[in-house]
């Protein structure tokens, strides 16, 4: 088509399917979107460092649990997925979208190393007719500050024979509702041209495509809404150390509350944050603001009340202790789900590696049953096995810790077996209790 523009042949090539995706980074957000691509249609290739993934996903298994196997192998024997470590494969592709993650220093700074890593691998790649997205979150100008320059290197021409732009995930591991193609997706494009580009491209894979003015717009859309999340938790949260205190249910309180048809959202306290998004990304912004001199003062304290939940949990499962006469040296507490959140089979950033850090370090025997997560590693380096939750185990548990409300425990076994039930989740008071003392966060 030597009459087209760039535009206009890339315009084409997506409508038409023709057009090669490639997919950088095939964790919980790459392999999704990499399979609605190639259910869409498109040629779809993934690019990760790990091999073991590669040769999953080639293989036709999923990794994800969200992602069934049986989806990723109907589209590998298709020819429609696939996978590889070798960036020189996006030299073939149409599309690049980058998917890498975005974790949080030592210092609570923002490390987009695996950022500029994957961007660096793709640059020499970069070609003219090519529409580069980065979906990783971050903070507001990653897009401008640290792709465009290298999207750029070869001579290509923003909006005329190179197209860039930003779409942040909405990944919710485990949510049964809503996955990447019924989730709402928020676009933009360095230029008008960009933007026109990445509306064509994600009305393919998402019902619902939001398109808004700028990169840096839609980086801050990504902050605001987990940054709304953890700003309501941390208030849960604190609510749940003040009603403690004053000796009221704060789980009455919050159902209470939360029949009001108008003005309340309910938010739920917790042993603390956990994930990959909710703990980290208000930070991004935070760093950022810090480094134009302005604190972001909501964002600080709901970080700090977030961040002490875990030592709170260690706290009030010793004082349990303490009013039947137990020290927490010595004693058997068995952790009952150490995801992050129900019913799936991830560890970021999970409270329950710091609490059972803390209760070892306090001479407690501590074991965990989780049936999504078989081994864990604490941050000390020791590890652990999961245990089956039967009535002995129960029985051998000075104090039974419920961190993580998967559906796949029987809360009223466990009050039947159980002396001594922590629960931070509110999930014991649909339960029976006999023998058993049930303590609240």
């Amino acid at each position: 088509m030597p009459d087209m523009t760039a535009k206009e042949s890339l315009l084409a090539r997506i409508s038409e399917r023709s057009a090669r995706v490639g997919v950088v980074g095939l964790g919980y957000t790459g392999l999704p979107l990499a399979v609605e691509y190639a259910r869409a249609g498109f040629r779809t290739t993934g690019v990760d460092l790990d091999s073991d993934r590669c040769a999953e996903v080639n293989a036709g298994h999923s990794y994800i649990a969200d992602v069934p196997s049986e989806d990723v192998a109907a589209l590998a024997e298709q020819g429609l997925l696939s996978a590889t470590t070798d960036y020189a494969t996006m030299a073939e592709m149409d599309v690049a979208v980058i998917c890498v993650p975005t974790p949080l220093g030592k210092g609570k700074d923002p490390d987009i190393s695996y950022i500029v890593s994957a961007t660096e691998g793709l640059s020499p790649h970069i070609h003219d007719g090519m529409l580069v997205v980065l979906e990783s979150t971050t903070y507001p100008g990653t897009t401008e500050e640290i792709l465009l320059p290298r999207v750029l290197r070869n001579g290509c021409i923003l909006g005329e024979t190179i197209f860039l732009g930003y779409s942040p995930e909405r990944v919710d591991p485990g949510n049964p509702t809503y996955g990447t193609r019924n989730t709402p997706k928020v676009v933009a494009g360095m230029t008008p041209s960009c933007l026109e580009v990445m509306q064509a491209l994600y009305s393919t894979v998402v019902d619902t495509v939001v398109p808004v003015s700028t990169p840096a717009t839609a980086e801050m859309t990504k902050i605001l809404e987990n940054t709304f999340r953890a700003v309501n938790i941390g208030l849960a949260n604190e609510f749940a150390m003040i009603c403690e205190r004053l000796g009221i249910d704060v789980w009455e309180v919050v159902g209470a509350a939360k029949t009001k048809p108008f003005g309340f959202m309910p938010f739920y306290p917790g042993p603390g944050l956990g994930g990959h998004c909710i703990p980290i990304d208000p930070l991004y912004l935070t760093w950022k603001m810090r480094s134009l001199g302005q604190q972001t003062r909501f964002i600080e304290l709901a970080d700090t009340v977030n961040s002490s939940m875990p030592m709170h949990v260690v706290t009030r499962i010793a004082d349990a202790l303490n009013d039947e006469e137990k020290p927490i040296r010595g004693r058997r507490i068995l952790v009952l789900g150490v995801a992050y959140k129900g019913d799936v089979a991830d560890l970021r950033e999970s409270p329950a590696l710091e609490i059972i850090e803390a209760l070892m370090k306090r001479g407690a025997l501590v074991a965990y049953s989780d049936p999504f997560i078989a081994h864990l590693r604490l941050p000390d380096g020791e590890t652990l096995s999961a245990v089956e939750l039967t009535a002995p185990v129960l029985e051998w548990a000075d104090c039974v810790l419920v961190h993580t409300a998967h559906s796949a425990f029987d809360w009223q076994f466990v009050a039947d077996h159980a002396r001594l039930v922590f629960d931070t989740r509110n999930v014991m008071a649909t339960t029976t209790p006999t023998a058993c003392r049930i303590a609240r966060l």
